[in-house]
């Protein structure tokens, strides 16, 4: 359960063709009179539909276009350039462009942004419709854009390769061409949506995609392709066709954020290419209906969904072998398989987390998490381990060493009492003459925080094959160094590590200046703990750097400032962290001004009976007037690994906030015990009770607003929250219906019974294990507590919710109906968890003004 924006794919639609016209008018400074309040006569559903459509219109210049998904690539003639997502001045959805850095001596105050792609290339949302693997797949990575959205590039060559409108397309940037370029469809023979194309490393006319659940292959230059693997039938009964190659099961992707199920060879060796890849068995994974996302069509779609306590999918580790001939054919396909699999060497394993190569392309490294997902390994595998006959012994074997010598080495082990935090920092630095001694950079939360350690360890020497094969085989870590690179009160950040191996130097993102800032620092592994900062206090930041850690690209705002994107030049006086300098090369976007500071929230902290300090974020009514109070919205999500409070700029994301605010409400957000980024022990007060101490928290600190601000009418308070939030807002009403008028849920858990197994399990272990915690944390079981006053609970639910089912909200309202309570629903029939269809999104802004119009 990943924090939900509601419906920011249909907001980003509309807000930027107002961005755009707005611009054209020159209108770009503040929104305009935002400032009309519910005050005096109530307005009908037809006006609040205008104000809704207005403000939308007004508040499109809180949108930014930044750049993301960033690449760097080093042209012959010296120049950089610089590709990434975003959408042009003149368009209206995203497209991959680019912008060439100036050599040195050349200064620039704006680089230009150019189009890779010729404009009248067919776009993503011409046609409008969507596979249903498209669908779930943006469901999974929260993505929330019109046009492309993910692109492969090879750097040395210049290919490049994207998705979209359920095929792949292919151009070749040779990076001295005056004009775009106009892609070309891939010649591909298979039927169905292709997803995730990844160009092989060591050979750019080689690409590998996801089609129908299979792993296919096409030579971009002969037009060969081939099906990899044949693991999924493609038949219309799910039942009978649980087996899929290349594409992580559905909690893989939900709660461990892993998209990627199959991994090329960096380097091929003696001709032959290979590919790593995960095949899911769903086979014991519960089976549900939903109604089909083909609106019209009155028929059901079937999901695989695996509950709290009920069979997880299960993954097998595969590797495909192949050569291409001298007329471009791919041939020689071979099929290898673990002669000892992951379960039989590891029984307790659950989870394959991460997988990869590397860089050497010699061993292949997963990280294998327990199911309580509390115990987690780091562990290589060499290549002979895949064989194309099992077993691999037998009693005719003359001789195991033949297969020269297969090697299963636990390289790191990490346990915690709380939970294992899945990130993905994990760097392997270049081999060294040892052979049996392998270095990387791992995180580790065994402090209480998330710390980077440069560790080495050892690996099992080659010998002479006179030893049996499970000898072969350390399933316990032989740890040589561990030095701590970073260390304090204080996390890395999960993603993003950058590492200047010729000066040993380590870039990464962390948060040591203050919970709400993410800045960039650098440390030396010459020099451990001596952490340098290298960003500016007073704002927030997001990085990208090129592989040579000679070039970045900042994206950085504050709560008052919109966001920026510089390029900086990284230079050096001497080998350590303090002669690291950066210097500005120019602007990718410059912060445009946002002249009323009213409009952006105050930052507040407050330390609560427990101690703890907690944070919070207030916007006050835009038409502000002292001495008077307003009504309020508790904006809650509440839940982990999520942090609304920081000091960024809140943009688009928080359409609704400021809507909100615009119309005259107070809105709060705070993050109380459990969030993200304070450290495994805050987090760990949500361990078995969620729904406890989360409202809590939320209660004490809006009562210390409302008597700190003294405008806050504390009789006209709501709640109102999405997925987690959603939960919170019905508990809210439940625990505190004195402190809470009216309680808006949206897509609510109800009964964490009901939710998928690796986000649940997490937080509130296996329902054997804590029938008392998920006793307590369900919603149903207080049924009784809900006020009995009409129009105090408003339930909102996209009935193909394929995450939290609309189930959950179908038992709350039959316990409402039994116990006798007042509730109101509003269901959208073609939404999933996210609302994305523009007129559903507009539809429940003017549900919300209204709901609260008439009844807070």
């Amino acid at each position: 359960m990943q924090f939900n924006v509601v419906s920011l794919f249909s907001v980003m639609m509309e807000t930027l063709v107002n961005f755009k016209r707005r611009k054209l008018e020159g209108k770009m400074q503040q929104p305009e009179c935002c400032d009309e309040s519910f005050e005096g006569d109530k307005l009908s559903w037809s006006e609040l539909k205008g104000v809704v459509s207005e403000l939308r219109r007004q508040l499109s210049s809180l949108s930014t276009m930044v750049p993301t998904n960033i690449s760097f690539r080093n042209l012959q003639d010296g120049r950089t350039r610089i590709y990434f997502l975003s959408t042009p001045g003149n368009g209206c959805e995203s497209t991959l462009l680019y912008s060439d850095v100036p050599t040195e001596g050349q200064l620039t105050h704006r680089l230009q942004w150019h189009c890779v792609f010729e404009s009248n290339f067919p776009t993503v949302a011409a046609g409008n419709k969507f596979s249903r693997e498209e669908q779930l797949l943006w469901e999974r990575k929260r993505l929330a854009t019109w046009g492309i959205n993910s692109y492969e590039i090879h750097p040395e060559s210049g290919k490049i390769v994207f998705p979209a409108s359920s095929s792949l397309f292919q151009c070749v940037d040779n990076g001295y061409s005056t004009g775009p370029l106009f892609p070309t469809k891939l010649r591909m023979m298979s039927c169905g949506a292709k997803l995730n194309p990844q160009i092989c490393p060591s050979n750019p006319d080689l690409v590998a995609y996801i089609c129908n659940h299979d792993i296919w292959l096409s030579h971009t230059v002969s037009g060969c392709n081939v099906r990899l693997t044949y693991a999924h039938k493609g038949g219309r009964n799910l039942a009978d066709d649980p087996l899929c190659a290349g594409v992580p099961s559905y909690v893989m992707q939900e709660e461990f954020c892993r998209y990627q199920g199959y991994w090329w060879q960096p380097a091929a060796q003696n001709g032959v290419y290979r590919i790593l890849y995960e095949e899911v068995d769903d086979g014991d994974v519960k089976i549900f209906c939903l109604p089909s996302s083909q609106s019209g069509s009155g028929e059901v779609e079937e999901f695989r969904f695996p509950r709290a306590g009920s069979p997880n999918s299960k993954s097998y580790l595969k590797l495909i072998e192949f050569r291409v001939s001298d007329t471009r054919q791919i041939t020689d396909i071979v099929m290898l398989e673990l002669q000892f699999s992951i379960n039989m060497l590891f029984p307790w394993v659950e989870y394959i987390v991460r997988a990869g190569w590397s860089p050497d392309s010699e061993y292949i490294w997963v990280q294998l998490l327990d199911r309580k997902q509390q115990r987690l390994e780091l562990v290589l595998l060499s290549l002979n381990n895949f064989t194309e006959v099992l077993p691999m012994y037998d009693e005719g074997s003359s001789n195991p060493g033949d297969i020269g010598n297969p090697m299963v080495q636990v390289i790191y082990s990490e346990e915690s009492n709380v939970w294992v935090n899945v990130h993905d920092l994990l760097y392997f630095l270049p081999a060294k003459e040892q052979h049996n001694e392998i270095e990387f950079i791992w995180a580790s939360e065994e402090t209480g925080y998330r710390h980077l350690y440069l560790i080495s360890a050892q690996i099992m020497p080659c010998t002479n094959g006179l030893t049996e094969p499970m000898d072969y085989v350390s399933l316990q870590p032989k740890i040589l160094q561990k030095i701590a690179l970073t260390s304090g009160e204080w996390e890395v950040q999960e993603k993003g590590i950058w590492v200047d191996n010729e000066r040993q130097l380590v870039y990464f993102i962390g948060l040591r200046e203050s919970v709400l800032e993410k800045h960039l620092y650098v440390v030396s592994m010459r020099r451990p703990g001596e952490v340098r900062l290298l960003t500016m206090p007073g704002f927030s930041y997001v990085v990208d750097f090129n592989k040579e850690c000679t070039m970045m690209i900042a994206v950085y705002s504050n709560i008052e400032k919109i966001p920026a994107c510089q390029v900086f030049r990284i230079t050096h006086t001497d080998w350590t962290a303090d002669g690291v300098e950066l210097t500005p090369l120019g602007y990718l976007q410059e912060s445009s001004s946002f002249v009323n500071r009213n409009y952006c929230p105050k930052l507040y902290t407050h330390s609560i009976s427990s101690g703890h300090s907690l944070y919070a974020m207030v916007f006050k009514p835009h038409n502000f007037t002292p001495g008077k109070k307003y009504p309020t919205v508790l904006n809650v999500y509440g839940g982990p690994e999520v942090q609304l409070v920081s000091n960024t700029f809140k943009g688009m994301r928080q359409l609704r906030l400021h809507m909100l605010a615009a119309r005259g409400y107070c809105v709060i957000a705070i993050d109380s015990r459990g969030s993200r980024h304070r450290g495994l022990e805050f987090e760990s007060y949500l361990r078995g009770k969620m729904g406890t101490v989360e409202l809590s928290d939320q209660v004490e600190v809006l009562k210390w607003l409302s008597d700190k601000l003294g405008y806050i009418d504390t009789e006209r308070v709501a709640i109102h929250g999405w997925s987690y939030g959603g939960y919170l807002s019905l508990m809210g009403l439940v625990q505190h219906p004195d402190v809470f008028k009216v309680a808006i849920a949206g897509a609510p858990v109800t009964n964490w019974m009901l939710y998928d197994t690796g986000y649940t399990e997490r937080y509130m272990d296996l329902p054997d294990h804590n029938p008392q915690g998920y006793n307590e944390g369900s919603v149903l079981n207080y049924i009784n507590k809900f006020p009995e006053e009409e129009n105090r609970l408003l339930i909102i639910h996209g009935l193909i919710d394929e995450n939290v089912h609309f189930y959950h909200t179908s038992q709350l309202v039959s316990c409402m109906i039994k116990a006798g309570k007042p509730y109101q629903l509003q269901i959208y029939p073609n939404e999933r968890h996210s609302l994305r269809h523009l007129d559903a999104s507009k539809h429940y802004e003017t549900t919300l003004l209204s709901f609260l119009q008439n009844h807070l």
